[in-house]
């Protein structure tokens, strides 16, 4: 049996160890129920439970999430389209996920694997500035498929801050000189309706 300090007490019989935890006002825990004899722990165990879980919170903020996203060619993609969905990949590498680039093949496609390895060649020509390769290019099936890692840390988007500059006298004092415009009202000339109706 282990004490709240953490002394040795020696073994005693689970009467005698409760009756010890309850003059204390603590709680008596099983901690290595395998041992022989099995080993108790005299504690709080709230404030144990408690203790856990605000370090298990820790570790999980201290680790990193990394998610993989896909993105998808197809051997016959144009030149715009090339352009666009490389600029995903760089945009996801930039922020730290890793990027599962896969070429789908159709019908007689599977004939000219090596279109799609070009095309896969000229992601990785695109990428080298902000990626790696960490798995390279392989044929599963009606696809081929690889794996880029980002080559540094992920950069966290800053807000722009704006900085108020003082106000100068000028902008404080209002203008002395004010220029008035002049207002012209012009009147319109009444028409006799009554005998325009009558003709």
């Amino acid at each position: 049996m282990i004490g709240p300090d953490g002394a040795q007490l020696g073994i005693k019989t689970v009467p005698d160890a409760l009756a010890l935890a309850r003059e204390i006002d603590l709680d008596l825990v099983e901690v290595a129920p395998l041992a022989t004899p099995p080993v108790c722990r005299i504690m709080d165990y709230g404030k144990f439970r408690y203790e856990e879980s605000q370090r298990a919170r820790e570790a999980r903020k201290k680790t990193a999430h990394v998610s993989v996203k896909e993105v998808k060619f197809r051997p016959k993609i144009g030149k715009g389209d090339f352009d666009t969905k490389v600029r995903h990949v760089q945009g996801f590498l930039a922020e730290g996920h890793k990027v599962k680039v896969s070429l789908q093949f159709r019908g007689r496609e599977m004939a000219h694997p090596e279109l799609g390895s070009k095309i896969l060649d000229d992601v990785i020509e695109q990428i080298l500035s902000v990626g790696k390769v960490e798995t390279q290019a392989r044929l599963e099936g009606r696809s081929m498929t690889m794996v880029l890692v980002p080559d540094k840390k992920p950069v966290k988007k800053e807000k722009p801050v704006v900085a108020e500059s003082p106000a100068t006298e000028a902008e404080i004092l209002p203008t002395e000189t004010s220029v008035e415009t002049p207002v012209i009202e012009t009147t319109a000339p009444a028409t006799d309706t009554t005998e325009n109706s009558e003709e």
